[in-house]
């Protein structure tokens, strides 16, 4: 819990701030996996220029700021210190010309694939069912199989921790599997560069990748995407699988019966229970193949519940 002067030393930090404030916010139902401690202070910033004010302001009183995009993390039970901040409400998008679009980091992966669609636009296909926003998939390079992030992105809007707004052209930045070498700060944005094409195919497109990712995992539970990167040559669900852990459970967290590097919860899990499953699982791969599975999911916060 946060002390009266933690409490005082957090306001001073948000003043001006004309976003909601929530103090010793709990975080669970904001991620998608449906874990996680309380938030020191739980922040959805009105615009970019609240952003730039909450980043300088935070950075001045040396507080830490983290953003929640709830998918690819786990929020540990003890909850996070600082400030956490969620992009919500900056969920534009807009089509700048025949085939560049700009979405602000808190429009959802799913609004900005419709988006696309209508305008008949090809590229995001690939994105079909990944539930998260473009923050967090430019943050992580998200992808599939049929393609990543770095494939149609053309420039990120950042602010960096002196709270001023940057922009950084892809072609000036490191991709990985997963992972992207960015400058540090907040993305707040980012450029997209797109195809126009038949808006009939690529809705065909959309369609038959989406039904083939409800047939192959578990949309429907609560979960947090793949839980490890896929060593080179194989799959991470394959060597799960073949060390006989699907369906595995500890307390309320399960590996998916449906799709083994998913792991759902059940309704009660802990933070602790997920940990525990995913050292089952390395250790079991470990022993039987020799390779240790590389988590691809964030581990945030403490694991001590205040």
């Amino acid at each position: 819990m946060l002390t009266v002067s933690n409490h005082h030393h957090l306001k001073t930090a948000l003043s001006g701030v004309r976003g909601e404030v929530v103090f010793d916010a709990p975080l669970a139902e904001l991620t998608s996996l449906r874990i996680g401690g309380p938030a020191d202070a739980f922040v959805s910033p009105e615009d970019v220029h609240d952003v730039c004010r909450i980043v300088h302001q935070a950075y001045e009183a040396q507080i830490p700021i983290m953003v929640l995009g709830g998918t690819n993390l786990l929020v540990q039970d003890g909850g996070i210190r600082g400030l956490v901040l969620s992009l919500s409400k900056m969920a534009a998008i807009e089509k700048e010309d025949d085939r560049l679009v700009f979405a602000e980091a808190g429009a959802r992966m799913p609004t900005l694939l419709g988006f696309a669609v209508h305008h008949a636009l090809s590229g995001l296909e690939w994105a079909a069912g990944i539930p998260g926003t473009v923050g967090g998939a430019v943050v992580m390079n998200a992808g599939t199989k049929l393609g990543v992030m770095q494939n149609c992105l053309d420039a990120v809007q950042m602010v960096n921790p002196e709270g001023r707004l940057m922009t950084y052209s892809a072609a000036d930045v490191s991709f990985a599997y997963r992972s992207v070498s960015l400058p540090d700060g907040i993305v707040v944005g980012a450029w997209l560069r797109l195809t126009p094409a038949s808006r009939e195919t690529i809705e065909s497109r959309t369609k038959s990748y989406l039904q083939y990712r409800k047939r192959s995992q578990p949309l429907s539970q609560p979960n947090a995407g793949s839980v490890f990167k896929n060593p080179q040559g194989t799959t991470a669900g394959r060597l799960i699988e073949e060390a006989g852990l699907k369906g595995y459970r500890v307390g309320d967290a399960q590996v998916s019966p449906k799709h083994a590097n998913f792991i759902v919860n059940l309704g009660r899990a802990r933070s602790t229970d997920v940990l525990r499953l995913i050292e089952t699982i390395r250790q079991a791969v470990l022993r039987q193949t020799g390779i240790r599975l590389e988590l691809e999911w964030k581990v945030v916060g403490e694991n001590e519940v205040p």
